[in-house]
C-alpha cells in the first residue's frame, strides 16, 4: 500500500517549529517511500482564522522547500458534506447532541448551540498496524466521546 500523508495547520498563527518538524516528517515519509503528501488547510475556526496567515502558512512551507502533491484544501468548503456525515451519524445513533457540560441531549438532528460528539463503543478493543509503532491496540473504555461537531456550528 502506497502511504498518504498529510499536513493540516490552521491558518490561528504562523507557522511554528513543531508544526514545521510534522510537516517535514510527514513529507519525508511520502517522498521516501513514493507516496503522497496532502496539505489541507484547518480553517474551520471562523472566529480565529486569517486569511493572511494562511498565505504566510503557504509560503513558509514553500520556503522550507516542501511541497505537497495534492490540496491545498479547505475544510471549509466541505462543511456541507461534514454536516450529512454527522446528521447520518446522529440518525444510527452513533453519534449524540451534548451542551456546553457535556451532558446528552435527546435529538437525532442538529440544533443550533450544541455540539456533537461520537459515541465509542463500550467494552471493545480497537487494533491497527502503525508503520512506526507496529501493533497497536486499545481499550475503547480508555477513550472519551470525543466532538466532532462543534456547538458554534462548524465540523471539527
Amino acid at each position: 500500500m502506497t502511504p498518504r500523508v498529510r499536513f493540516a495547520p490552521s491558518p490561528t498563527g504562523y507557522l511554528h517549529v513543531g508544526s514545521a518538524r510534522t510537516a517535514l516528517f510527514n513529507w519525508l515519509h511520502a517522498r521516501s517511500t513514493g507516496g503522497t503528501f496532502v496539505l489541507r488547510i484547518e480553517d474551520t475556526d471562523a472566529e480565529r482564522n486569517r486569511t493572511d496567515l494562511t498565505d504566510s502558512l503557504l509560503a513558509e512551507l514553500e520556503w522550507l522547500g516542501l511541497d505537497w502533491d495534492e490540496g491545498p484544501y479547505f475544510q471549509s468548503e466541505r462543511c456541507d458534506r461534514h454536516r450529512e456525515v454527522v446528521e447520518d451519524l446522529l440518525g444510527r445513533g452513533l453519534a449524540y447532541l451534548c451542551d456546553a457540560d457535556n451532558q446528552e441531549v435527546a435529538g437525532s438532528t442538529l440544533v443550533d448551540g450544541l455540539a456533537v460528539r461520537f459515541r465509542m463503543p463500550v467494552g471493545a478493543t480497537m487494533a491497527f498496524a502503525d508503520v512506526v509503532r507496529g501493533d497497536v491496540s486499545f481499550a475503547t473504555d480508555d477513550l472519551e466521546d470525543f466532538v466532532i461537531w462543534r456547538s458554534n456550528g462548524s465540523p471539527m
